[in-house]
């Protein structure tokens, strides 16, 4: 599957959950580590693994494959690694604090 099918899928999952603030960004000229990163809010600990497990869930539905998952323990930051498209899950203080958006708009 395409990566942008991929973020597709994804982006549905994290909205399905009620996921806020959530962006896709193409780092494909960045890297080629991976082609998208998206990055969700989530309102609690309990709500960023939820988020982490759905959205694993409708890959794996899709054909797709699930790499890797971590932070699940704390829930605090939850990043799931998908190949192509990397998602991180965050609570708004953590996602502030590392601004990862600003970190990879910035290099693109």
């Amino acid at each position: 599957m395409n990566s942008e099918k991929l973020a597709t899928i994804i982006v549905d999952a994290l909205e399905e959950i009620k996921a806020r603030d959530i962006d896709v960004i193409n780092v494909s000229k960045i890297t080629s580590m991976f082609e998208f990163i998206i990055i969700a809010s989530a309102d609690s600990t309990r709500q960023t693994k939820a988020l982490a497990n759905n959205v694993q869930e409708k890959v794996k539905a899709a054909g797709g494959k699930v790499h890797s998952a971590e932070g699940e323990q704390s829930g605090e930051w939850v990043l799931v690694d998908l190949g192509d498209v990397v998602v991180h899950i965050m609570l708004p203080a953590v996602r502030e604090y590392y601004n990862l958006k600003a970190l990879w708009s910035e290099r693109s």
